[in-house]
Protein backbone atom coordinates (compact mmCIF):
# COMPACT_ATOMS: atom_id res chain seq x y z
CA UNK A 1 0.00 0.00 0.00
CA UNK A 2 1.76 3.24 -1.41
CA UNK A 3 1.56 6.53 0.56
CA UNK A 4 -1.65 7.85 -1.17
CA UNK A 5 -2.95 5.19 -0.34
CA UNK A 6 -2.29 4.95 3.08
CA UNK A 7 -3.43 8.79 3.01
CA UNK A 8 -6.94 7.76 1.49
CA UNK A 9 -7.37 5.26 4.16
CA UNK A 10 -6.94 8.06 6.85
CA UNK A 11 -9.14 10.37 5.40
CA UNK A 12 -11.85 7.97 5.18
CA UNK A 13 -11.19 6.43 8.49
CA UNK A 14 -11.25 9.81 10.01
CA UNK A 15 -14.67 10.87 9.07
CA UNK A 16 -16.62 9.18 11.93
CA UNK A 17 -14.84 11.31 14.25
CA UNK A 18 -15.24 14.19 11.89
CA UNK A 19 -18.72 13.79 11.86
CA UNK A 20 -18.57 13.72 15.94
CA UNK A 21 -16.54 17.13 16.18
CA UNK A 22 -18.89 18.77 13.51
CA UNK A 23 -21.89 17.88 16.21
CA UNK A 24 -19.48 19.27 18.65
CA UNK A 25 -18.42 22.38 17.10
CA UNK A 26 -22.11 22.94 16.26
CA UNK A 27 -22.84 23.83 20.04
CA UNK A 28 -20.26 26.13 21.01
CA UNK A 29 -20.31 29.29 21.32
CA UNK A 30 -17.29 30.54 20.35
CA UNK A 31 -14.59 28.17 18.77
CA UNK A 32 -10.72 28.45 20.25
CA UNK A 33 -7.82 26.74 18.91
CA UNK A 34 -7.50 25.47 22.60
CA UNK A 35 -11.25 23.83 22.67
CA UNK A 36 -10.27 22.66 18.49
CA UNK A 37 -7.26 20.95 19.59
CA UNK A 38 -9.01 19.12 22.37
CA UNK A 39 -11.21 17.41 20.45
CA UNK A 40 -8.65 16.72 17.55
CA UNK A 41 -6.34 15.59 20.28
CA UNK A 42 -9.09 12.79 21.51
CA UNK A 43 -10.13 11.59 17.82
CA UNK A 44 -6.84 11.49 17.08
CA UNK A 45 -4.64 9.74 19.57
CA UNK A 46 -7.67 6.85 19.50
CA UNK A 47 -7.95 6.58 15.68
CA UNK A 48 -3.64 6.03 16.27
CA UNK A 49 -3.72 3.53 19.08
CA UNK A 50 -6.85 1.43 17.79
CA UNK A 51 -5.02 0.31 14.42
CA UNK A 52 -1.95 -0.48 16.86
CA UNK A 53 -3.93 -2.65 18.68
CA UNK A 54 -5.59 -4.32 15.76
CA UNK A 55 -2.66 -5.00 13.89
CA UNK A 56 -0.91 -6.57 16.52
CA UNK A 57 -3.36 -8.91 17.68
CA UNK A 58 -4.42 -10.26 14.36
CA UNK A 59 -0.66 -10.87 13.51
CA UNK A 60 -0.90 -13.91 15.65
CA UNK A 61 -3.22 -15.20 13.55
CA UNK A 62 -2.10 -13.84 9.83
CA UNK A 63 -0.36 -16.63 8.89
CA UNK A 64 -3.53 -18.90 9.13
CA UNK A 65 -5.39 -17.31 6.91
CA UNK A 66 -2.96 -16.14 4.17
CA UNK A 67 -4.98 -17.37 1.46
CA UNK A 68 -7.84 -15.42 1.76
CA UNK A 69 -5.84 -12.27 3.94
CA UNK A 70 -6.99 -9.51 0.51
CA UNK A 71 -10.50 -11.03 0.75
CA UNK A 72 -10.91 -10.19 4.46
CA UNK A 73 -9.38 -6.92 3.76
CA UNK A 74 -11.79 -6.33 1.29
CA UNK A 75 -14.78 -7.45 3.24
CA UNK A 76 -13.69 -5.41 6.70
CA UNK A 77 -13.84 -2.33 4.69
CA UNK A 78 -16.22 -2.68 2.55
CA UNK A 79 -18.43 -3.34 5.77
CA UNK A 80 -17.33 -0.62 7.26
CA UNK A 81 -17.46 1.71 4.09
CA UNK A 82 -21.15 0.70 3.40
CA UNK A 83 -22.32 0.84 7.52
CA UNK A 84 -21.11 5.03 7.38
CA UNK A 85 -22.73 5.62 3.97
CA UNK A 86 -25.62 4.05 5.39
CA UNK A 87 -25.34 6.26 8.44
CA UNK A 88 -24.90 9.53 6.76
CA UNK A 89 -28.62 8.79 5.36
CA UNK A 90 -29.46 9.12 9.03
CA UNK A 91 -31.51 12.73 9.04
CA UNK A 92 -31.31 12.79 12.92
CA UNK A 93 -29.58 16.21 13.66
CA UNK A 94 -27.22 16.91 16.82
CA UNK A 95 -29.14 16.04 19.70
CA UNK A 96 -27.09 18.00 22.13
CA UNK A 97 -28.87 21.30 23.26
CA UNK A 98 -31.87 21.57 25.16
CA UNK A 99 -35.30 23.32 23.48
CA UNK A 100 -38.90 22.56 24.29
CA UNK A 101 -39.58 19.67 22.18
CA UNK A 102 -36.47 17.42 23.52
CA UNK A 103 -34.20 17.46 20.16
CA UNK A 104 -32.61 19.93 18.51
CA UNK A 105 -31.97 19.71 14.29
CA UNK A 106 -29.09 21.71 13.79
CA UNK A 107 -29.52 25.56 14.84
CA UNK A 108 -33.15 25.40 15.23
CA UNK A 109 -36.08 23.50 17.17
CA UNK A 110 -39.09 21.86 15.82
CA UNK A 111 -41.37 24.36 17.68
CA UNK A 112 -39.38 26.79 15.56
CA UNK A 113 -38.05 28.63 18.88
CA UNK A 114 -33.84 28.86 18.56
CA UNK A 115 -32.77 27.32 22.05
CA UNK A 116 -30.04 28.54 23.86
CA UNK A 117 -26.80 26.75 22.94
CA UNK A 118 -25.72 24.32 25.35
CA UNK A 119 -21.92 23.40 24.57
CA UNK A 120 -20.48 20.17 24.37
CA UNK A 121 -18.40 18.84 27.42
CA UNK A 122 -14.87 18.15 26.35
CA UNK A 123 -13.74 16.89 29.99
CA UNK A 124 -12.68 13.35 29.53
CA UNK A 125 -16.09 11.08 30.68
CA UNK A 126 -17.34 12.71 28.27
CA UNK A 127 -14.97 12.82 25.30
CA UNK A 128 -13.46 9.42 26.25
CA UNK A 129 -16.17 7.47 25.30
CA UNK A 130 -16.85 9.25 22.00
CA UNK A 131 -13.27 9.04 21.28
CA UNK A 132 -13.24 4.97 21.37
CA UNK A 133 -16.87 5.08 20.13
CA UNK A 134 -15.40 6.75 16.87
CA UNK A 135 -12.42 4.46 16.70
CA UNK A 136 -13.71 1.11 16.97
CA UNK A 137 -13.56 1.10 12.65
CA UNK A 138 -9.98 1.91 13.44
CA UNK A 139 -9.60 -1.65 15.28
CA UNK A 140 -11.25 -3.34 12.09
CA UNK A 141 -8.90 -1.60 9.48
CA UNK A 142 -5.61 -2.40 11.48
CA UNK A 143 -6.64 -6.21 11.51
CA UNK A 144 -6.90 -6.06 7.73
CA UNK A 145 -3.25 -4.12 7.50
CA UNK A 146 -2.41 -6.99 9.34
CA UNK A 147 -3.42 -9.85 7.09
CA UNK A 148 -1.73 -7.86 4.55
CA UNK A 149 1.73 -7.55 6.33
CA UNK A 150 1.75 -4.04 5.48
CA UNK A 151 4.18 -2.33 8.04
CA UNK A 152 1.64 -0.65 10.98
CA UNK A 153 4.03 2.81 11.85
CA UNK A 154 3.11 4.49 8.58
CA UNK A 155 -0.86 4.36 8.57
CA UNK A 156 -0.47 4.83 12.27
CA UNK A 157 0.97 8.37 12.41
CA UNK A 158 -1.33 9.17 8.96
CA UNK A 159 -4.31 8.07 10.80
CA UNK A 160 -3.85 9.76 14.03
CA UNK A 161 -1.96 13.21 12.92
CA UNK A 162 -4.71 12.79 9.75
CA UNK A 163 -8.02 12.61 12.43
CA UNK A 164 -6.46 15.28 14.79
CA UNK A 165 -5.91 18.08 11.85
CA UNK A 166 -9.57 17.00 9.84
CA UNK A 167 -11.59 16.74 13.74
CA UNK A 168 -9.79 20.50 15.08
CA UNK A 169 -11.55 21.86 11.37
CA UNK A 170 -15.03 19.70 11.96
CA UNK A 171 -15.66 21.52 15.12
CA UNK A 172 -14.84 24.82 12.99
CA UNK A 173 -17.05 24.29 10.60
CA UNK A 174 -19.90 22.34 12.50
CA UNK A 175 -19.81 25.52 14.13
CA UNK A 176 -19.93 27.83 11.11
CA UNK A 177 -22.55 25.59 8.91
CA UNK A 178 -24.21 23.29 11.45
CA UNK A 179 -24.82 19.35 11.29
CA UNK A 180 -25.83 19.33 7.44
CA UNK A 181 -21.82 18.94 6.67
CA UNK A 182 -21.94 15.91 9.18
CA UNK A 183 -23.66 13.63 6.54
CA UNK A 184 -21.22 14.24 3.63
CA UNK A 185 -18.53 13.65 5.78
CA UNK A 186 -19.59 10.37 6.68
CA UNK A 187 -20.74 9.83 2.63
CA UNK A 188 -17.30 10.50 1.47
CA UNK A 189 -15.36 8.66 4.32
CA UNK A 190 -17.77 5.22 3.24
CA UNK A 191 -17.15 5.75 -0.37
CA UNK A 192 -13.70 6.26 0.11
CA UNK A 193 -13.34 2.98 2.44
CA UNK A 194 -15.07 0.71 0.09
CA UNK A 195 -13.31 1.86 -3.31
CA UNK A 196 -9.67 1.36 -1.14
CA UNK A 197 -10.90 -2.17 -0.63
CA UNK A 198 -11.70 -3.09 -3.97
CA UNK A 199 -8.24 -1.88 -5.33
CA UNK A 200 -6.67 -3.81 -2.76
CA UNK A 201 -9.09 -6.93 -3.85
CA UNK A 202 -9.02 -6.28 -7.47
CA UNK A 203 -4.86 -6.30 -7.59
CA UNK A 204 -4.78 -9.60 -5.58
CA UNK A 205 -6.76 -11.17 -8.24
CA UNK A 206 -4.25 -9.70 -11.02
CA UNK A 207 -6.62 -6.58 -12.62
CA UNK A 208 -3.96 -4.79 -12.16
CA UNK A 209 -1.11 -6.75 -14.16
Amino acid sequence: MGLFETLALAVGLSMDAVAVAICTGLTMRKVTVRKASIVGLYFGVFQAIMPLVGYLIATRFARYVITYDHWIAFGLLAFLGARMIGESFDREGCPDRECPAGTCKDRECPGGKRPERREASLKPGAMLPLAVATSIDALAVGVSLAFLQISILQPVVLIGTTTFTLSMLGVKVGNIFGSGVKTKAELIGGIMLILIGSKILAEHLGFFG
